[in-house]
């Protein structure tokens, strides 16, 4: 991401797994007090303390402030449950195991307050997006989105993607968030946040932007989406 000596590094998938914990705990615990708590405990608990530790330290280091620690004993001995895997998958089985303990416990209330902790994460990062444009002198119209994209494109995704005048159009035929959903068969949860992050990031980085998205891997093995700026979406 180069213009001139303007460099803008992607966040690391350390710092957006801390960020994602963080914005799902904030809206569990706003909705349930002591109860959201005690499930997010037990979520990381399944998860295992490691695993979030090492998460939750790599993305301090990196300058996020998260909630992970907050779920986590000083001193609790354990060892890491997923050596090995990459931290996609981690990231896909934290969620994963915090969104089923909540929807697990409150049913289709559960799943909306996922939602909504996925719609702030995601919102976020596009309010992020718009900030690393405008440091290049980009404004925050379609052209702009994916070249200032906060997430690597790691080769564990597979994509397709077309630009036209006013949208973007692209399939997804490999993600590594909904392969690890589908491994362990977790697919009711992980769909909660399929179903909201990239129109959530979209209207982060443009109000004017839309997202449809008609097909998920977790359901017709590919996601498909189509981006468009709703009367140009000039924000300049």
């Amino acid at each position: 991401m180069k213009e001139g000596n303007t460099y803008i590094p992607p966040l690391s998938m350390y710092a957006i797994t801390a960020k994602l914990f963080t914005h799902v705990e904030r809206a569990v615990v706003s909705k349930y007090k002591e109860t959201g708590e005690n499930l997010i405990r037990q979520g990381v608990e399944t998860f295992g303390y490691k695993d979030a530790e090492d998460i939750g330290k790599q993305a301090t280091i990196e300058g996020e402030n998260h909630t992970l620690f907050t779920y986590i004993p000083t001193n609790h001995n354990t060892v890491n449950n997923y050596k090995g895997l990459t931290i996609y998958a981690l990231m896909a089985k934290l969620f994963a195991h915090l969104s089923k303990f909540v929807v697990d416990a409150f049913g289709e209330e559960g799943k909306d307050v996922i939602r909504e902790g996925v719609r702030t994460f995601g919102e976020e990062r596009g309010r992020g997006i718009a900030q690393r444009a405008r440091v290049r002198g980009e404004s925050n119209t379609i052209h702009h989105y994916l070249p200032n994209y906060d997430m690597g494109r790691s080769d564990l995704f597979t994509y397709t993607t077309v630009h036209r005048e006013s949208e973007i159009e692209q399939t997804f035929t490999g993600c590594p968030f909904g392969q690890q959903w589908a491994d362990d068969n977790m697919h009711e949860y992980g769909i909660l946040y399929c179903q909201m992050i990239d129109p959530a990031v979209a209207q982060g980085y443009n109000p004017k932007f839309e997202v449809e998205h008609d097909q998920y891997v977790l359901k017709e093995g590919q996601c498909h989406f189509f981006f468009k700026l709703k009367d140009g979406g000039q924000n300049d």
